[in-house]
């Protein structure tokens, strides 16, 4: 008799199971390897440390401030910097160091959590529109379209007067206008992607569409979408200090970096430093925000890693 020769029988649907996090540690292993060409961007570094101390300081804020960012002592009030109050007291006499400090915890955290949120709805978005196509992608982007036709800070300000002021309210108002510009960079992205070789790999062997997009698009898609979410950090901040700034945002007697703009803006010829001390803090923020997003989007490109290595 013939011997048979016996192949391995092949299934349409198999997944490879041996190591199903393997993508995600690649990934983290390019991220440690981006921290090192960071520290050989001066600009980014320098960024990523002024970003690193603020969310320190705004973290440990009740630890390492020296007063109560509350408390009034009116007989002490527009003290000069000294020992006692390296920064100066306000009008009621408010350690202006403790509300900066306390003030980083609105601002930063506000503006983090909106990022955050704006992320999270723009990549679920943009994903779908992209990868589904068709109906569903024309409905989307009109959608976006709609949103994006009318200036952002001014539809945030419409949104956040209409639910009342706020730092809710406000973060609320950013994450319905800033959504729209995260959603449709995902999908464009999404669109270059999806007809690439591994995503028609990745359909022969029979992967769900979830699969997909979880597993191969979205990987994908991470580097972009951290740089534009670096990037959009200092505009959120921006916005959330301005719109407190009217008063629409953290109300008194709270501490916020925009409310306290106003706070000093009466006395901004007899108490300059009042206003001078809580708008350099946020251009510093801004600025940090910006420098990293710029290395960020420099590390990216793979010349640009040749060069520094």
């Amino acid at each position: 008799m013939p011997m048979e020769q016996t192949y391995p029988l092949i299934r349409p649907r198999h997944r490879a199971r041996s190591q199903p996090y393997r993508d995600w540690i690649r990934r983290l292993a390019a991220i440690t390897s981006g921290l090192h060409y960071l520290r050989r961007a001066p600009a980014g570094f320098l960024g990523a440390l002024l970003l690193a101390t603020f969310a320190v300081a705004a973290i440990a804020a009740p630890l390492i401030a020296p007063y109560d960012p509350l408390a009034i002592d009116v007989k002490n009030g527009l003290a000069a910097p000294s020992w006692t109050h390296p920064l100066g007291t306000d009008h009621l006499g408010r350690d202006v160091l403790s509300r900066l400090l306390f003030g980083a915890r609105a601002s930063l955290g506000a503006a983090g959590a909106v990022v955050l949120i704006v992320t999270v709805i723009g990549v679920t978005v943009g994903m779908v529109a992209g990868f589904c196509g068709g109906w569903v992608d024309e409905i989307i982007m009109r959608l976006v379209d709609t949103v994006l036709a009318f200036p952002s800070i001014i539809l945030a300000l419409v949104v956040a007067g209409l639910l009342g002021p706020g730092l809710r309210n406000v973060m609320l108002g950013l994450t319905i206008v800033r959504w729209a510009g995260c959603a449709r960079v995902v999908r464009s992205l999404i669109l270059s992607l999806r007809e690439r070789e591994f995503i028609l790999a990745a359909r022969c062997v029979g992967a769900s569409n979830w699969r997909i997009m979880t597993r191969h698009l979205l990987p994908n898609v991470l580097g972009p979408v951290v740089v534009l979410t670096t990037l959009d950090l200092g505009n959120v901040i921006l916005s959330i200090s301005g719109l407190s700034f009217i008063g629409l945002g953290v109300q008194l007697p709270h501490p916020e970096w925009g409310a306290m703009l106003n706070y000093g803006r009466p006395y901004i010829q007899t108490a300059p430093l009042l206003m001078v001390f809580p708008g350099l803090a946020i251009a510093l923020a801004v600025l940090s925000a910006n420098l990293l997003g710029d290395a960020l989007r420099d590390l990216l490109d793979p010349r640009y890693r040749r060069y520094l290595s």
